[in-house]
Formats: C-alpha cells, structure tokens, sequence
C-alpha cells in the first residue's frame, strides 16, 4: 500500500481557495466542495441557526436572505489595520485572524475527510507583497498567515510565492529550457515573475537561480469591482451627488466602504442608518440615498458587490451587460459596458503595466527576451489586460494556466519537493 501523501499545498485566495497534494504520480487539488476543487473564501454565519458555512453554502445562505454575517475577501486584511481587530457574531467577539484560521481549518478536515488520512506539512501561497512598499508590514502579513494555519494542527508550514507555484505548475509540460514570465492577476494582489524554467529543473533542491526577478503590486480582481462599482453603480444611490443647496457633495466614505468587500460589514451599524438618514434630509436626490438605506437595513452589501463582481466576468464575452441586483425593496438594473469597466480600471492597469516594468529591469532583461507568458488568475481574462499584455510583449507565446487551480497544483508540488 502506498505511504499516505500528508503534505499539501493551500492556496488561500482573497477570491477562491484550493488545496492540493502531490506524490510521485503527480500533482492533483482535492475536492472541497460538493465535488468542485474550488472553494469561495467566503463564510457566513447563520445566526438563526448558529451554524458557519463555508464557499459557495455560505454565498447561497446570503443571497437567499438569511439572517447572519457575510465575510469575504479575508486575505486583504493581511497585514492591515483589520487584522488586529474583532468582528461580533451575535454575542461572541471574534478576531479576524481567528476567521481566517476557521476557514483554515474548515478546509484541512474536509481534505482530510477526503483523502482518508492527516495533513501536517503545507505550502503555503503568498504574494509577492502582501503589503505594497512596507517590508515590515509584509513580513507580518505572512506570520499572521503563518499564524492562523498553525493553529489548525498543521505542524511544518513553508512558503511560496504565488507566481513561482505557477511556474512550477507549467514546468510539468515544457520540453526545453524558456525564460518565462508569470503574471498572476488575483483577488487581491498581482504579482509578476521572471523565471528560467527546464524540464530538467523540476526535482532541484534549490531554485533560486532561476528566478531571476520577482514583483508585485497590492491590486486585483475586488479593487475592479470596487472601482467598476463606484463609477457605475454607487451614483445610482447618491455617490458623487450634490446636496440639495448644491454647495458640496454627499459624504463619500459610506459608498466607498459599501463598494469595497472587506469593509462591508462596517457599514452594519444603527449609527451609520442615523447618518445616512440625516444624509437623505440633506441630499438633493433623496430617493437615491433612501435606496442605499435599503441595502444596509436589509445587509445585502454584499449581494450588491456579487453582482458587481458578475458583471465585471460577463464583460469577458459581452460587451454589454445588466447589473442584476434585487434586494429586498428595491433592485438596481443599470447596463454596464466593457469600456465603463476599461476606463474604470485604466489607472491601475497603467501600474500593473509598471510593475511588470520594474520586474523587467531587476531581471536585467528587455521585454523580447521573454518567451512565454504563462497567465493565471481569473482577472488575466479581462480584454483590457489583455491588450496591454500583447502589446507589451508581442513576441511572446501566452500559455493560459488553469486560472483558478494552477498555483495550488504547483503548490503541491513544492510541498513534495520540500516534504516528500
């Protein structure tokens, strides 16, 4: 009989999460969801029940209208302020980092339901900064990462940089040595690497050679939808509208905390109703703000931001698409085009367009001497990051990864490298 596999490689994303294990064979994710290998990092918790569900049951319990707290896009708290502050779940007080660390742990037993036997050793994903331009920020965003899996039963826990874990992932089919970049666009983070990659390199105990550049840059996938969001949808509820005397415009930060995922949950207080109420008084458009209203009494902030997020990946195919939204008393129905969302983003394009520049230089290479893009991360498949891409490098052949499962499948097999 086979030695049981109990290294895995966890790649935690701000949007999906998967877990994968390698043996000699190869490497493959485990199921951790009514079959599928991708998780929502997403959970909920029912206070009518007082149960905590997890993935795409705790997306549905929401939408469905259950009464209990949504939280999603943890990963971003990482290294921010958030991460040492609490959330109330009914009559208990929970630390972030101790959410994040249930999700953890929600996923090691069903992979271990699964696999028939104990997981102790992981590689964990991790950016290339979790933290833009604060070395001291970052490296304690990966120990209250590091934190909350050890406290999971998880007794040897290494890293790996998110874009090397997908090269290492496309290294299993390549032929001959290729200087290849890897460009992951995330949830919440975009992360560029320049790397050699050899059929002969896979089974080396050090790699360090060969990667001759690695960057990254605090943007993804929900920094889209919120700026899609704020441009779009947020004006249909009074953002940017002036008050009635016209002198000023309606406070901001509400729309902008509603338009961001993981400052959501903010909003859900008696305080924040009595000032938007006060806002209405004031508004020019009071029926706008009174829509807002609607949306925080009932908690369907994040319902709002779904759909969001569902027109920004319907622009993938279409040029044109409705916002569907349907709250409890009101809905919102307003068509959002392809070049709403392209001028929406076109600033931290320009960045992303930057970084990969600046990984450029440290790898002392220009831009032809790239030969294969090797791309993953669901936000790669967006026209407009498309089109950047192929200008920048158009000598390059683009490889498309498996965008949500390739850095958890190279994860697996560092872990073997590293564990096995």
């Amino acid at each position: 009989m086979p030695k049981p596999v109990r290294h895995c490689g966890l790649d935690f994303g701000t949007s999906n999460t998967t877990l994968g294990v390698a043996n000699e064979m190869g490497a493959r994710l485990v199921p951790l969801e009514g079959g599928r290998v991708t998780i929502p990092s997403a959970i909920f918790f029912d206070f009518g029940t007082d149960e905590t569900l997890y993935g795409r049951a705790a997306m549905a319990a929401y939408t469905n209208g259950g009464d209990g707290r949504m939280m999603r896009s943890l990963k971003s708290i990482l290294g921010s302020s958030l991460a040492d502050e609490a959330v109330r779940i009914k009559r208990r007080i929970i630390p972030f980092l101790d959410v994040i660390g249930g999700f953890v742990a929600e996923l090691k037993a069903r992979a271990e339901a699964e696999l028939g036997h104990e997981l102790d050793h992981v590689v964990v994903g991790r950016p290339a900064h979790y933290v833009d331009d604060d070395p001291l920020a970052d490296r304690q965003a990966q120990d209250q990462m590091e934190s909350a899996v050890k406290a999971q039963g998880f007794r040897w826990i290494a890293f790996q940089y998110e874009p090397i874990a997908a090269a290492l992932d496309y290294e299993q089919q390549v032929t001959r040595e290729e200087v290849s970049l890897i460009v992951d666009l995330g949830g919440g983070t975009s992360d560029f690497s320049v790397v050699r990659v050899s059929p002969a390199r896979p089974t080396a105990a050090d790699r360090s050679a060969d990667i001759l550049a690695t960057a990254g840059v605090h943007i993804g996938g929900t920094d889209f939808d919120r700026l899609l969001s704020l441009r779009k949808v947020m004006p249909e509820l009074g953002y940017q509208t002036p008050t009635a005397d016209g002198k000023r415009p309606l406070p901001s930060a509400p729309y902008a905390d509603l338009a961001t995922w993981h400052r959501i949950n903010r909003l859900y207080s008696p305080e924040m109703l009595r000032e938007l109420r006060h806002t209405m008084r004031e508004a020019r458009d009071p029926e706008r703000v009174e829509q807002m209203i609607s949306i925080i009494a009932h908690r369907e902030g994040h319902r709002l931001a779904s759909a969001v997020e569902d027109a920004k990946i319907g622009l993938t195919d279409h040029p044109i698409v409705p916002l569907a939204f349907t709250g409890e008393e009101m809905g919102l129905a307003t068509p959002i085009a392809r070049a709403d969302l392209e001028r929406s983003i076109d600033a931290l394009i320009k960045r992303i367009e930057d970084r990969i520049g600046l990984t450029l230089t440290m790898a002392g290479l220009p831009a032809d001497r790239i030969e294969t893009l090797i791309l993953t991360g669901g936000s790669t498949q967006i026209p407009a990051i498309l089109k950047r891409l192929r200008t920048m490098f158009p000598v390059a052949r683009f490889v498309d990864t498996d965008a949500f499962g390739s850095v958890g499948l190279g994860l697996a097999l560092d872990a073997r490298r590293k564990f096995g």
